[in-house]
């Protein structure tokens, strides 16, 4: 898609694109934690419909990040011949990776179960994780797209 774009801005300017949906995937998933966290215990149903519905953005989520946005920031960062934000972002994609399988482990837990008992404890860590996650996926933009904007919009 991108590969086919005449110069930087067109180039680097429509991965800005991608990232600004990525991270509103990641908003919309925030949201549905929270709904999770906060639904009425009493009705299990209700609240399992949720999680199910949070577990499918979350793979969605962490698919787009591994299968979609790394692999551009990666791009960028060789075009631009950045050797220490490649260097950097291999530090950074380590931790997001580590955080990936208890990502999925938690999704797989979900799908297969309807017993909510250990779900307030699960959700807590999941958020320490996603917390973890967040943190390094931001430091990939920012070492890996943000500091090239200059050089895009030059």
């Amino acid at each position: 898609m991108l590969e086919n774009c005449q110069n930087a801005k067109e180039r680097w300017g429509g991965v800005s694109i991608i990232i600004d949906r990525w991270l509103q995937e990641r908003q919309d998933m925030l949201v549905q934690y929270c709904d999770i966290g906060g639904a009425d215990q009493i009705n299990a149903g209700a609240r399992g419909d949720k999680l199910r519905h949070f577990c499918q953005i979350l793979v969605d989520y962490v698919s787009a990040g591994h299968f979609e946005i790394y692999d551009q920031l990666i791009k960028e960062g060789r075009e631009f011949d950045d050797e220490e934000a490649l260097h950097e972002a291999g530090r950074l994609f380590t931790i997001v990776d580590n955080t990936t399988e208890k990502l999925l482990d938690f999704n797989d837990k979900y799908l297969e179960t309807d017993d909510l008992s250990s779900l307030d404890e699960d959700l807590s860590q999941l958020g320490e994780t996603l917390e973890i996650r967040f943190s390094a996926e931001d430091r990939m933009i920012s070492v890996l797209h943000t500091s090239h904007k200059d050089l895009v919009n030059g």
